[in-house]
């Protein structure tokens, strides 16, 4: 019986002994798959996130900036593989599957055959209309800048230069209620319904891109202009939805902010230091009191804000109203978009620009007197 109960002992020891083996191997096995779902989440984002931004690249033209024409021959019966092959080994798009697929998600059809003259800083949407409509890119012909800090008047001023037309008819067409809502109706991410809110001026203010486009005949049209800066507004706020999303501002508020900022900058300043600024004054309930409001509230330039100018009733007057003015007051560039999302983190509610270009910033009202004495009243 004792050899027996021994037996059955040893039986046990021997099956408990397995079991903890066992359980170990579980154990081992179980950190394995889970280091190896780990690493296979990080390799399928690093791969989708690696996608995501070669695609966003490709979209983008060769060389925004280049002026060199390239011959293109697309022969009959070109396919849209064929076509993107062809513009790809001629320097005209980054990627040609890339084309492929954006044609087809954009449904376009109907590219014609022919000898085309193109051009490395095309976008996608004109290449894809000078296929469809067998268009042939000539040279450069003229060149529209747009500077930053330019307001809705000048820029018709400067396409009326430009193009040798009525700088009245062109501002009537850029304010007329069925021009714009053709551009909303094209560009639904860029010109919201916010942009027709009560007292807001000028619908477009704020959201023609400053940039230099080229164009290829002498007089292009209005619709023509304004859809080549309202496609580089696009391009450029792409770059910046999801900061929009994660601070939940809308369009309108990011280029009404970052208007403000633009017109309050100088070449030496931090625009980062300028939107904390604005930023401490709205949390703290405080206006936010920006003179170049008042200047265009009284739809004129001029080099110094006096205090009988503050006094005017305006809803752009910040000066008078509490929070942002009904919408952007001229077209901000990246910087200032950039500093709109991503503020400096300061305790500053003051700023002071001198006549030398610099700002100067304070984090008390006393402090900010102190150097309004210094740098401008004795100045005089």
């Amino acid at each position: 019986m004792s050899d027996e109960k021994n037996s059955k002992q040893d039986k046990k020891k021997l099956i408990a002994e397995k079991l903890v083996e066992q359980q170990k191997e579980a154990r081992i096995v179980r950190k394995i798959v889970f280091i190896t779902a780990i690493v296979g989440i990080l390799l399928i984002g690093a791969v989708g996130g690696g996608g995501y931004y070669y695609i966003k690249e490709a979209l983008k033209p060769v060389n925004a900036s280049s002026e060199k024409t390239v011959d293109v021959n697309i022969p009959i019966g070109s396919s849209t593989t064929g076509i993107g092959k062809i513009l790809e080994e001629n320097g005209v798009i980054r990627d040609a599957r890339v084309f492929k697929y954006y044609v087809k998600f954009k449904n376009e059809a109907g590219f014609m055959a022919g000898d085309y003259k193109m051009n490395p800083s095309m976008t996608l949407p004109e290449i894809i209309s000078s296929l469809k409509t067998g268009k042939v890119m000539q040279e450069v012909v003229m060149k529209i800048t747009i500077p930053e800090g330019k307001q809705l008047k000048q820029i018709a001023g400067i396409i009326a230069e430009k193009t040798q037309q009525n700088e009245e008819e062109i501002f009537k067409q850029l304010n007329d209620k069925e021009f714009i809502t053709k551009m909303m109706g094209r560009y639904p991410d860029v010109l919201t319904e916010d942009i027709l809110k009560e007292n807001v001026k000028y619908p477009l203010e704020g959201y023609l891109f400053p940039a230099t486009y080229p164009f290829y005949s002498e007089k292009p049209t209005v619709e023509e202009i304004v859809t080549v800066m309202l496609t580089k507004t696009k391009e450029v706020l792409g770059e910046f939805r999801g900061q929009m999303e994660e601070k939940e501002m809308t369009t309108h508020e990011l280029m009404t902010m970052a208007s403000l900022i633009e017109e309050e900058a100088t070449d030496k300043v931090d625009r980062d230091k300028i939107a904390s600024v604005f930023y401490n004054r709205l949390e703290d309930g405080m206006m936010l009191q920006t003179d170049p409001t008042v200047l265009y509230a009284h739809g004129e330039h001029k080099d110094r804000v006096f205090y009988k100018d503050l006094e005017i009733d305006d809803p752009y007057n910040t000066y008078k109203i509490q929070g942002l003015p009904p919408g952007p007051i001229a077209n901000p560039g990246v910087m200032s978009i950039e500093a709109t999302l991503s503020p400096a983190d300061t305790d500053d509610m003051y700023f002071l620009a001198t006549s030398t270009g610099d700002v100067l910033f304070s984090k008390t009202l006393a402090e900010h007197n102190r150097k309004v004495n210094e740098h401008i009243t004795n100045k005089k």
